[in-house]
């Protein structure tokens, strides 16, 4: 692979972990669903091109799935939800937002060092995208414990999943197809599980706090 095709991909990856930073930054959900959509379009990116690059046409077709799912209805989806929910606005963190930027920095490192062994001996396209798909997950797993609101948990869980779809296909050249239509449609089934789980907790709570299900402990 020609350092030009190495260096896009690494910048694809940086823009994914840029986009992980300001969604575990951002409050208002609606800017977070923006921010997944622009994640799934870097993906969507990265995918192509290195099926262009290592000649995998079943990495053209990952490519179309992810747009359909991650681009196009996933993130229809969600904008549904939080319409029918009336939701614009996740203000209550459970660490401030300098703080959570902060570990964030620090996860991004830890993953660095630890991703460092592995991706010295991997021979594929772009072996730092390993540690930085590792960021992105635990970003995004930062951003799933840190959030109060049922609807930013969601999101943050599909991030997670971008980050190692992205690991996926970078240091590895992607999984059998039938692995990936497996996770696409899990991915997909997990979403509409999910938004009918908010739907039964506002019209228990009327509210989309998962701290109210602590209640159900007492009935």
């Amino acid at each position: 692979m020609s350092p030009l095709f190495t260096q896009f991909v690494n910048l694809l990856g940086a823009v994914l972990l840029l986009l992980a930073f300001a969604m575990i930054s951002q409050r208002r959900i609606l800017s977070l669903i923006h921010l997944f959509t622009m994640q799934g379009i870097t993906l969507v990116t990265a995918t192509a091109v290195v099926g262009y690059v290592t000649q995998q046409p079943h990495l053209y077709l990952s490519a179309a799935i992810t747009f359909v799912l991650k681009v196009v209805l996933i993130p229809v989806l969600l904008h549904r939800v939080i319409d029918r929910l009336n939701v614009r606005w996740d203000i209550e963190t459970l660490i401030n937002i300098p703080t959570t930027m902060l570990i964030g920095i620090l996860l991004v490192i830890f993953s660095f060092n630890l991703a460092l062994p592995i991706a010295q001996l991997s021979p594929s396209v772009a072996r730092g995208s390993l540690g930085i798909a590792l960021a992105c997950v635990l970003l995004s797993f930062l951003m799933m414990i840190t959030r109060a609101k049922a609807v930013p948990q969601v999101i943050a869980f599909l991030s997670m999943e971008n980050g190692l779809f992205f690991a996926a296909t970078s240091a590895t050249y992607g999984m059998p197809m039938v692995v990936e239509l497996g996770i696409a449609l899990d991915v997909l089934i997990g979403v509409l599980i999910l938004g009918v789980f908010m739907f039964q907790i506002r019209e228990k709570f009327d509210s989309l706090d998962i701290h109210h299900l602590e209640n159900l402990k007492e009935e």
